[in-house]
């Protein structure tokens, strides 16, 4: 059998003809069409030479339907309803902020982060339908350019192409220590004290890790240390007495301090930390409404960070 090729078929030229049919006259059918009778029976006419078939009998008295055009018809007016369905469906998911939307964030910030604010993302965006991954930087980004992901919650900055980034919060760092150590009892706190051994680290592929050797010094993790799957067992290494980590502020609050086997400590400066953001393809048609979802996150950035437009004014972060 040929293949065969719609690119003469019309649906509006398929509307004339239903209308021919439920109003059996073609002067009717134009005026409820908004174009001139001349108009619609010419494009019936087209219909008809291209179908091959003649839709209806015409006679000075009355306009008839084929037996050859009924079940046409029928099938013309199942593809009008088709249609008005595929438009009515996309109007009710015209925001670009509508509907599934898959969301990775890294797992050094995701557990800590999303739980607080879900419930105004719910309220903001009533039909935003969240689809939430967890991964490392690496991972999240190869998803994303795949195609995998709609956008990411990372820390910036990324370094990869083809991707947008809108900074949302400075997320500081705390010091954490065994309770007997003896930074846990030092008044002040700076990063230079936290140049000496002792240092614990997530394993290679975590963001963390990379920051936290980049401020406390590539010397920090002791020869044999060994290397924490999570923030959680970091924690729980810490509260073993084995060294001292740095923890983003949100993975500090709400959590218990061990019964008293773990002491947080602040770093003065305001420079220790991470900067939060939103990532997406560069390519991705909707940019705009991504730039707005990340002015509502900057809005309603956690309790003790920082927005990012406090980052552009204060020379005190980076």
């Amino acid at each position: 059998m040929p293949s065969l090729s719609l690119a003469g078929l019309s649906l509006r030229d398929l509307e004339y003809a239903v209308a021919v049919d439920e109003l059996r006259h073609f002067g009717r059918a134009a005026e409820r069409c908004g174009v001139s009778q001349a108009g619609l029976s010419e494009q019936v006419r087209k219909l008809e030479g291209l179908l091959g078939v003649a839709l209806f009998e015409r006679t000075s008295r009355r306009i008839a339907v084929t037996p050859e055009g009924e079940p046409l018809l029928r099938q013309a007016r199942d593809l009008l309803d088709g249609a008005r369905a595929l438009l009515e469906a996309a109007q009710r998911r015209s925001g670009p902020l509508d509907g599934p939307l898959r969301l990775g964030a890294i797992a050094t910030l995701g557990p800590y982060y999303l739980p607080g604010l879900l419930r105004e993302v719910r309220s903001a965006f009533p039909q935003l339908e969240l689809r939430l991954e967890e991964g490392r930087t690496a991972a999240l980004l190869d998803a994303l350019q795949a195609g995998n992901l709609d956008a990411v919650l990372l820390a910036l900055p990324v370094g990869t192409d083809g991707v947008t980034t809108a900074p949302l919060f400075f997320e500081p760092f705390l010091a954490a220590f065994p309770a007997e150590h003896p930074l846990a009892a030092q008044s002040t706190l700076i990063a230079a004290d936290l140049a000496g051994e002792g240092l614990l680290l997530l394993e290679e592929g975590h963001c963390l890790r990379d920051q936290a050797l980049a401020l406390c010094g590539a010397t920090g993790a002791g020869r044999g240390s060994r290397l924490a799957s999570s923030l959680e067992m970091l924690r729980h290494m810490v509260a073993a007495g084995e060294g001292f980590t740095l923890l983003p502020l949100l993975a500090t609050r709400e959590r218990a301090d061990l019964d008293g086997l773990v002491r947080h400590r602040e770093i003065e400066g305001g420079t220790v930390g991470r900067t939060i953001g939103l990532i997406w393809r560069a390519t991705d048609p909707r940019s705009t409404a991504f730039r707005r979802f990340a002015r509502f996150l900057e809005g309603t950035a956690p309790i003790g960070t920082h927005s990012a437009q406090e980052l552009e004014s204060s020379d005190g972060i980076t």
